[in-house]
């Protein structure tokens, strides 16, 4: 029966629009900021990872295995969020299909791998604000790129590129590592100053 979940789930997938590959709690993240509807997965060998994103939210989960299949609360318990998921937006109602037969009712775990894209405010000489960046390549803005934001190894903000080449988050002032990967899945990194004086970045690759 689970193979037959998994070639349903293989069609879906290949007439989804697929968005990128994110880490789970950047994928988690991004979800929320777009609240759109999509499968995320994640297959590691003979196992398979799956979640149904409703309105950006993570509403339901499947874990398959040469053993069988796991559904809604018991697939979160074995839901790896140390690996990096392939997001596809996929069609409401599909979605609202999805999660009839595989409802995550405790999302407590799920939340906990997530880090916070507002830090709080600490000490108010800190600071906050919003940081731009735009990301060029030879001077031409780019769109669809995807930029992480991390603060002592914890992601802080993560979102993709708009067709001007610009993505901003809300921090607290301070040094952030960015992390760029274009379309070809190229990476670099950048370290950012965010403070009153430098409120915007260009970042050329």
């Amino acid at each position: 029966m689970f193979m037959e979940l998994q070639e349903m789930l293989d069609r879906i997938l290949k007439g989804a629009d697929c968005l990128g590959t994110l880490s789970f709690p950047e994928m988690l993240m991004f979800a929320a900021s777009r609240q759109i509807n999509a499968i995320a997965v994640l297959k590691d060998g003979n196992r398979e990872y799956y979640l149904a994103i409703q309105n950006g939210e993570p509403e339901g989960a499947i874990y398959i295995d040469a053993g069988g299949a796991l559904f809604g609360d018991d697939a979160v318990v074995r839901m790896q969020t140390d690996g990096d998921y392939v997001i596809c937006e996929t069609k409401p109602d599909i979605i609202d299909a999805l999660v009839m037969g595989c409802r995550i009712f405790e999302k407590g775990r799920i939340r906990k791998s997530v880090s916070s894209t507002v830090p709080e405010i600490g000490v108010k000489s800190q600071g906050v604000g919003i940081v731009s960046l735009i990301v060029r390549r030879d001077k031409i803005p780019l769109n669809g790129v995807r930029v992480s934001l991390r603060k002592d190894g914890k992601i802080v903000g993560s979102d993709i590129t708009t067709g001007n080449g610009e993505v901003s988050f809300r921090v607290m002032h301070g040094t952030y590592t960015c992390i760029v990967q274009d379309r070809t899945l190229s990476v670099r990194r950048f370290e950012i100053p965010f403070d009153e004086s430098h409120q915007s970045h260009i970042l050329d690759l």
